[in-house]
């Protein structure tokens, strides 16, 4: 069973330049989209809007985030040091 895509879900890009990169799930749009960012090239100010088919779901999520983005508090900073945390939890089990 795939897992949903929703706010606060981490999730890898399938397609285009941004193929194989980490995002968070800002919001949804509609059916099909959803807004995504990083804090690298993609802040909470700027998210990129992708194809929710064009995302690949992982099982981790940020709920911590979305808390964030709700009381408009949510930076650049807290979404790459997430992710970060994320990369070095993986480098650990590995």
């Amino acid at each position: 069973m795939k897992p949903e895509i929703k706010p606060g879900l981490v999730v890898i890009s399938r397609m285009g330049r941004d193929k194989g990169r980490r995002f968070v799930v800002l919001y949804e749009v509609d059916a099909d989209f959803v807004l995504v960012a990083d804090g690298r090239n993609r802040g909470p100010s700027r998210p990129k809007r992708k194809r929710r088919k064009h995302l690949q779901a992982t099982r981790h999520e940020f709920p911590e985030i979305i808390a964030l983005l709700d009381q408009g508090k949510l930076t650049d900073h807290d979404l790459r040091n997430a992710l970060d945390r994320l990369q070095d939890t993986q480098a650990d089990q590995a």
